[in-house]
C-alpha cells in the first residue's frame, strides 16, 4: 500500500477572523505528503495560474478544499478556481479524463449549528445536500467523491473548546489519507466524516 499524495485548497477571504480555518490550515501544513495551498495568498488578485494548478492536481492523488461555507456554497476565489482550471479537455469532456480515478474531499467550518442542516432545520438541507454541485463536479471528472468533514457552529467553537478536538481529527484524517488507510467505499456512502471517522480509519 503505497503512499497517497494530498492536496488542501484553503480558501478563506477574511483569515484575520478565522477562529477554526486558520488552525486547521496551520495543522494540515505540518503533515508529511500533504501540500497545504492558501489560495488567497496565492492569488490576491484573482488571476490564477491555469498551467501551474492544473499540474497540482495532476500531481496529487486527493484534492481537499477547505473553506467556510458562505452562504451555502465556496467563496468566491475557489469558483473562480474551479472556473478556470477545471478545464473542457483536461478535467471533463472529450480526452478530458486527467482527474479521473482521483479523490475530493470537502472540509468545512458552518456557522450553524449542526441541527440547522437538516431537512427539518433551519437551512431545509443536510449538509450534503447543500454540497451537491461539488459532488456533481467530481463525478463529471470520474473522481471519487468523500462525504465532508464538517465543523457545524463555528462561531461559537472556540468560546466552547471544540475547536482542538476538530484540529486534531482533520490531522487523523489528512494523514490516514496520506497513508491510504480510510475505507473509501464506505467515506463515499455516509452522510458526512464527522461521527463515523474514528471506524473509517484502518489502523493496523
Amino acid at each position: 500500500m503505497s503512499n497517497k499524495r494530498v492536496l488542501v485548497l484553503f480558501a478563506h477571504p477574511s483569515q484575520h477572523r478565522s477562529e477554526a480555518n486558520s488552525p486547521l490550515f496551520e495543522k494540515a501544513k505540518q503533515i508529511e505528503g500533504v501540500t497545504a495551498v492558501d489560495l488567497y495568498a496565492e492569488y490576491p488578485t484573482f488571476n490564477i495560474n491555469i498551467d501551474r494548478e492544473q499540474k497540482r492536481l495532476l500531481e496529487h492523488d486527493v484534492i481537499v478544499f477547505q473553506f467556510p461555507l458562505y452562504w451555502y456554497s465556496t467563496p468566491a476565489i475557489l469558483k473562480e478556481w474551479q472556473d478556470l482550471v477545471l478545464e473542457y479537455g483536461f478535467a471533463y469532456g472529450t480526452d478530458g479524463n486527467e482527474l479521473k480515478g482521483k479523490t475530493l474531499l470537502c472540509s468545512i467550518t458552518a456557522g450553524g449549528k449542526e441541527d440547522a442542516y437538516q431537512t427539518e432545520g433551519y437551512n431545509h438541507f443536510t449538509i450534503r445536500e447543500l454540497l451537491h454541485p461539488l459532488e456533481q463536479t467530481a463525478s463529471l471528472c470520474g473522481m471519487h467523491y468523500m462525504a465532508p468533514f464538517a465543523l457545524f457552529g463555528a462561531r461559537t467553537a472556540l468560546e466552547e473548546n471544540r475547536i482542538e478536538q476538530h484540529v486534531t481529527q482533520y490531522s487523523d484524517l489528512l494523514t490516514a489519507l496520506v497513508a491510504d488507510k480510510v475505507d473509501m467505499e464506505k467515506a463515499r456512502q455516509i452522510e458526512k466524516l464527522n461521527h463515523d471517522l474514528a471506524e473509517l480509519i484502518n489502523k493496523e
